[in-house]
C-alpha cells in the first residue's frame, strides 16, 4: 500500500526514529480502516462523503456544532479539524470520549467519518427544551433533567403550555429509554404525564352551547404511554405505543373518562451539504392515533397528522418551506384538536379567536425567508370541522434571529406578526428560545 517514504539512511539512531515519524505517506489506496494519526499531507488527498455519529442515537448537538459537520462533508480530510470537533462533541455531549474513524467511502478517492461516542456511566443534563412568549397566550415553556447511565436514560419534566392546544395545560412528565438495543436499531420507552387544565372564558362559552364534543371540560389528565422506536433504514424510524389516558371530570362528580389508544408514527429527517457548500434539512412524518372501545375507552376517534418541513442554507441566507395537515373522524377529546394562532402556525392570530374549540380538520402552510439575523414570514391556513367550509386566514411578520443554529435550533427569536384581516391590524409580539 505503500508507494513512497522519504530516505532516512545514513542517520543515527535517535534521527533515524525522528525522520521515521515525521515521513510523509503516499496512499495507493484508502483501506478499510484509516488510522487516526496518519500525516496530515494524505489526508488533503480524500474527500469525505459522510460523517455519522455512533452507536445512532438522538444526540443534541449545538447549532454551531452540527454546521461544522455539515461543513467538512465534500471538503477534503482534516485529521485536525476532526480531532478539534471530537473535542467539542465530547463536551457538548460530556461523553467521556469521543473519537473518530476514517473508513473507505463508495466513491473512489472518498471517505467515511464516524465519530464514536463513549458515553460517561452517569451523566445528567439540565435544560429549557422550550421557552416561548406569545403577546396573546402568555408563556409557554419546558424546562427539563435527564440522567443517563449506560444505555438506560430518564427524563424529568416540568411544563406550563398554551400553544398548543385548546387549553393550557400544566404538570410534569417523566420518561424511561431503553437505548442501543438490537444493534442500535430499537428503542424501548415509557412516559408519564400528570396534567392539570384550565380553559379560556371563550372555550367554556362555546363549549357550553355545544356539549357533543367528547369528555367536555377536564379539569385534569393522567397518561401512561410504553412505546418502541425502530430504525427502519437510517433516516427513517417508525414508533408504535399504546396510550392510556385517564380524564378527570371538570363537574365534581369523581367521575373519570378514558381515552385509551393506539399510537404510531413514521418519521424521516435527513440534511446534507452539496458540492456548492449549500446546506439542507428535510423533515417529514405521518402520526396517528386510534382509540376503540376494545381498549376501555370511553369515546371512539381516529386522529391522522402529518408535517412536513423543508430549509434551504446558502451562506447568509435561508429559506424554509413548512406544510401540516391533519383530520379527525369521531368526536375526540379536547387536547385532540387541531389549534392554529399560536408561536408556530398562523402567527399573529389568536386561537381563541379561530375557533376556542379547535376543529377536526386543519390545513397549515408557512414560507419564511432569511437574511443574516433578519426574518420575515408568511403563514396561511384554517382550521375547522366536518361539514363546514373552511375560512382561510393569513398573516405576515418580521423578526430578528440570532442564528445560533442554521436550522433553527438554540436560537433566540424577536419578531412582530400581523393578521391579515378587515379594517385593522393589530400586531403580535413573539418571543423566545427554540431548542
Amino acid at each position: 500500500m505503500v508507494a513512497h517514504m522519504l530516505s532516512c539512511s545514513g542517520m543515527k539512531l535517535l534521527p533515524l526514529l525522528v525522520c521515521i515519524a515525521t515521513a510523509t505517506w503516499v496512499w495507493a489506496d484508502v483501506p478499510e480502516s484509516v488510522p487516526e494519526a496518519i500525516g496530515t499531507n494524505i489526508n488533503s488527498r480524500y474527500t469525505v462523503e459522510s460523517i455519522s455519529l455512533s452507536p445512532n442515537a438522538d444526540y443534541r448537538l449545538s447549532g454551531p456544532v452540527a454546521q461544522e459537520l455539515e461543513h467538512l462533508v465534500g471538503e477534503r480530510l482534516n485529521v485536525d479539524a476532526l480531532g478539534r470537533l471530537s473535542q467539542k462533541i465530547t463536551q457538548e455531549l460530556r461523553a467521556r470520549r469521543v473519537t473518530f474513524r476514517v473508513s473507505r467511502g463508495e466513491q473512489p478517492a472518498h471517505v467515511r467519518v464516524t465519530f464514536e461516542v463513549e458515553r460517561q456511566q452517569t451523566n445528567f443534563d439540565v435544560s429549557l427544551s422550550k421557552l416561548m412568549y406569545d403577546s396573546e397566550l402568555g408563556w409557554s415553556g419546558t424546562a427539563q433533567i435527564t440522567a443517563t447511565s449506560g444505555d438506560n436514560s430518564l427524563t424529568f419534566a416540568g411544563l406550563s403550555n398554551a400553544d398548543d392546544s385548546v387549553d393550557r395545560y400544566s404538570g410534569i412528565r417523566a420518561r424511561f429509554d431503553r437505548l442501543h438495543l438490537a444493534d442500535d436499531r430499537l428503542r424501548l420507552g415509557v412516559e408519564f404525564d400528570a396534567y392539570r387544565d384550565q380553559f379560556d372564558n371563550a372555550t367554556l362559552s362555546a363549549l357550553s352551547k355545544n356539549s357533543s364534543l367528547g369528555a367536555g371540560a377536564y379539569r385534569s389528565r393522567l397518561n401512561l404511554e410504553p412505546s418502541a422506536t425502530f430504525v427502519l433504514a437510517a433516516p427513517v424510524t417508525f414508533t408504535v405505543g399504546l396510550s392510556f389516558e385517564s380524564l378527570q371530570s371538570s363537574v365534581f362528580t369523581g367521575s373519570n373518562e378514558s381515552a385509551n389508544a393506539l399510537t404510531s408514527s413514521l418519521r424521516y429527517h435527513q440534511q446534507w451539504q452539496d458540492a456548492d457548500e449549500n446546506l439542507q434539512d428535510l423533515d417529514g412524518g405521518y402520526a396517528l392515533r386510534v382509540t376503540t372501545h376494545a381498549l376501555g375507552s370511553n369515546a371512539a376517534y381516529t386522529k391522522h397528522a402529518a408535517h412536513l418541513r423543508y430549509t434551504y442554507h446558502h451562506r447568509r441566507q435561508t429559506a424554509e418551506v413548512a406544510l401540516k395537515a391533519g383530520v379527525i373522524y369521531g368526536q375526540a377529546p379536547l387536547f385532540e384538536r387541531f389549534v392554529l394562532g399560536n408561536t408556530s402556525t398562523l402567527r399573529g392570530w389568536s386561537k381563541d379567536d379561530l375557533d376556542p374549540l379547535g376543529g377536526n380538520r386543519t390545513a397549515h402552510a408557512s414560507v419564511t425567508y432569511g437574511y443574516r439575523i433578519m426574518r420575515v414570514f408568511y403563514d396561511t391556513g384554517s382550521v375547522w370541522d366536518r361539514g363546514q367550509n373552511p375560512d382561510d386566514k393569513h398573516s405576515v411578520g418580521v423578526g430578528i434571529s440570532s442564528g445560533l443554529g442554521v436550522f433553527g435550533k438554540d436560537a433566540l427569536l424577536l419578531s412582530v406578526a400581523f393578521p391579515i384581516r378587515q379594517g385593522r391590524a393589530v400586531p403580535v409580539f413573539i418571543a423566545g428560545m427554540s431548542f
